[in-house]
């Protein structure tokens, strides 16, 4: 499909992977000139520049050198000192005056060339209806009056015979919401359009260039010469060229759809494509720069409105929904169980997310209100999410994505489903019956291909009636974020707390948080600091330090070693703290491969120390692997540590399955400890030997211990002075979810 070509038997899946930004032409309409960043030597150039513009430039010679483009080489200069990123503006080359517009790529300057606007087409001559258009979007009531408003405007500025506006849904299909003609070409309001008729590359030029004219559908498109760039000896890219010519296809399509000619302007809301402006003309049509710019302008200035008044449609949504919500869970956490609360009080709980029927799945079973599918159909669903690892599902059609729920389509076709437990398949499910409706389109959407063996763009936008089943109504992202505020809702005051607990719980918790933030924010802001005293006392020892009497060199260096050791200290805080901002990420631990790796990394400290390692087999874990790491890491450390002296240093390290948990001891014959201390070895700044002794911050053990809590695990010492120590630390073998992240639901 790289070929310029008008033949109309085309093959639209060839179509769909057709490469439109390196089309090879553009429209005849105007001429392409590409030059150099520096020199202006011409790189390449559309096939008619000569005709149009009367400039006879050649590849490789500088535009310079052509009298007649003195001007232009001169409005090139300006605009490329001033930096901007577009040139626009009226220039006169030779005897004729063009509508010149330039932008950059890494190919080269590419310069277009186009006639120029008529003194009652230029943006100051405009502006007044911008403005108008302005007041009157500022006093119109919802989306669809503003559209209405905008294709009226864009209508008058070009002339069409016809301007449309339609928005797409997920699936790409476009819906008519405002039109204005003048009876020329026929109405398409409130019809669709199959996202079929705009392929996904088609859809993302769309958001790149805003704007796009087809003053013709019967062009002949100007090739490229050469069709190589010399840059890069790739096609010329015409992403972003107003005159880049379409493809085949789409000249195709607007025949059949009896236009000659089309524009259109992309409405972008928070960077994705949201709708399209369209106008037609039965006859040709150029619309000149300066008026696609002020189209373009609207088209901004609608985007900004619809991109607002959609987001306080949402925000009202939202709040009305959460008002349900607050009264549901005031009433759910006043109640027995969450399930009597849910049970007794229905058409809340359907309301949170406006369905006609709601089930919760736990171990106890089903329990379910309003219209809804069987218990056992409600199971199978929960399986159908447990096996596909759905959290979320929303859904308006089940059984287009599971064919054997259509038999209970008519009582639940749109299902919401949220998981509530990540070890449980328990689940939190709305439902929508079947809402049968008429679907007006323009032109079969299930036939774009005509008979025969080659594929053609559809021929048809007569009116069709789509009658449509097993569909309920969509599920707004509003109601999809309800749900998920009311499963944590459930979570946070039902099921992670216990009722008598609840306050003082939250308390501790968010206490406990603040705790965190301002340990994490001091470490944070003092290893600069610390990291600032080494720096300048070692600068200051290497400039003056021969300089200096041993007393003044030993003070230097008590600085030194006390600001390392602080920094050592804030450094270990930090990890401290991180630990309980992190969340588990846990899998299956190879911990024989793990002991292997964290040994290795010890290397540089245990060179010349004579160690006799007894590694036994050690069974693998349900953990998260970096947090494990950071265990073994500081156990073994304290025990290469504490065996200082010891001549061999023996450390074993072993594990056992005790069940439903694994077992892991590691042990030395260091110094040891008193037994009836052993309480306070995993508290953070506890020490059981003095500093002097063995340098260490105190809170190693501290985050060992932090560690297998958060796993559900458990930890204990044994040890006696002079005959060493132990420790041995146990792991849930199947995954268990933190305290403050998803938990298990009983």
């Amino acid at each position: 499909m790289n070929d310029v070509t008008l033949d109309p038997t085309l093959d639209l899946d060839a179509c769909a992977a057709e490469p439109i930004r390196i089309p090879g032409g553009i429209q005849p309409h105007g001429a392409l000139l590409v030059l150099s960043p520096e020199g202006f030597e011409v790189l390449q150039a559309s096939e008619n520049l000569a005709a149009v513009t009367g400039l006879a430039a050649e590849s490789g010679r500088p535009l310079a050198d052509l009298p007649e483009a003195a001007s232009l080489v001169a409005e090139l200069e300006r605009w490329l000192a001033a930096g901007d990123s577009l040139l626009l503006r009226a220039l006169r080359i030779g005897e004729a005056t063009f509508q010149i517009s330039a932008h950059r790529t890494a190919q080269g300057l590419l310069v277009e060339f186009e006639p120029p606007a008529s003194e009652a087409e230029t943006l100051d001559a405009l502006y007044p209806r911008l403005g108008r258009f302005l007041d009157g979007i500022a006093q119109a009531e919802g989306v669809g009056e503003v559209a209405q408003i905008a294709v009226r405007e864009i209508r008058a500025l070009t002339g069409f015979n016809r301007v449309l506006l339609y928005s797409f849904d997920s699936e790409g299909t476009g819906t008519v919401l405002a039109e204005d003609g003048d009876g020329v070409l026929p109405s398409y309001l409130n019809l669709r359009f199959p996202g079929s008729d705009i392929p996904a590359q088609a859809r993302e030029l769309y958001k790149l260039n805003r704007i796009r004219l087809i003053p013709t559908a019967d062009y002949a498109p100007a090739a490229i010469v050469p069709p190589l760039s010399p840059v890069d000896g790739q096609p010329l890219d015409l992403s972003l060229a107003a005159l880049r010519s379409v493809s085949p296809v789409h000249l195709q399509y607007m025949r059949n759809m009896g236009t000659g000619a089309s524009m259109s302007v992309s409405i972008l809301v928070k960077g994705e494509l949201w709708g399209l402006i369209s106008g037609h003309s039965r006859e040709p049509r150029h619309v000149n720069a300066q008026v696609r710019t002020a189209c373009d302008i609207l088209g901004q200035i609608l985007s900004l409105q619809i991109e607002a008044r959609e987001q306080a449609q949402r925000t009202a949504e939202r709040l009305a929904l959460k008002d349900v919500e607050t009264a549901l869970i005031a009433r759910v956490s006043a109640a027995q169980s969450y399930q009597d609360g849910l049970a007794g009080n229905a058409t809340l709980w359907k309301d949170v997310v406006r369905a006609a029927g709601a089930a919760v799945v736990t171990e106890q079973g089903v329990l379910a209100v309003g219209l809804t599918p069987s218990d056992a159909e409600i199971l199978a669903i929960v399986e159908r999410l447990r096996a596909e690892d759905r959290e979320t599902a929303a859904f308006d059609s089940m059984a287009a994505v599971w064919p054997e729920t259509a038999s209970y389509a008519e009582r639940a076709s749109g299902l919401l489903a949220i998981s509530i437990s990540q070890l449980h398949s328990n689940y939190l499910l709305w439902f929508r019956p079947e809402l049968v409706r008429t679907v007006e389109w323009a032109g079969e959407p299930q036939k774009p291909r005509e008979v025969g063996d080659r594929l053609h763009p559809r021929q048809s936008f007569r009116l069709w009636k789509e009658q449509v089943r097993q569909r309920s109504a969509p599920w707004t992202l509003s109601e999809i974020e309800s749900a998920r505020s009311f499963r944590a809702s459930i979570q946070n005051f039902v099921l992670r707390r216990a009722e008598e607990r609840a306050e003082l719980t939250s308390r501790l918790v968010e206490i406990n948080r603040e705790l965190e933030s301002f340990s994490y924010s001091i470490s944070h802001d003092l290893r600069a600091p610390f990291r600032h005293v080494v720096g300048f006392a070692e600068l200051l020892s290497d400039r003056i330090g021969d300089q200096l009497d041993a007393t003044a060199r030993h003070y230097l260096q008590s600085i030194t070693e006390a600001a390392l050791s602080a920094g050592r200290l804030v450094d270990d805080l930090l990890n401290f703290s991180q630990l309980g901002r992190s969340s588990l990420k846990p899998t299956r631990v190879d911990l024989e491969k793990l002991m292997v790796e964290v040994r290795r990394s010890m290397g540089p400290d245990l060179d010349g120390r004579p160690i006799e390692w007894r590694v036994g087999a050690l069974p693998s874990a349900w953990a998260d692997p970096a947090m494990i790491r950071q265990v073994l890491q500081n156990l073994l450390h304290n025990a290469v540590k504490y065996s200082a002296g010891r001549d061999p240093a023996v450390i074993t390290v072993e594990g056992e399955d005790r069940g439903d948990v694994t077992a892991y001891t590691i042990a030395d014959n260091g110094v040891g400890f008193d037994p009836a201390y052993s309480h306070k070895l995993f508290g953070v700044f506890q020490r059981l030997h003095r500093s002097e002794e063995f340098e260490g911050t105190g809170i190693g053990l501290a985050l060992v211990k932090r560690v297998i809590d958060r796993h559900g695990g458990t930890i204990d010492a044994h040890g006696r002075p002079g005959e060493g120590a132990s420790f041995t630390f146990t792991l849930p073998k199947r995954p268990r979810a933190e305290s403050h992240g998803e938990f298990e639901l009983g």
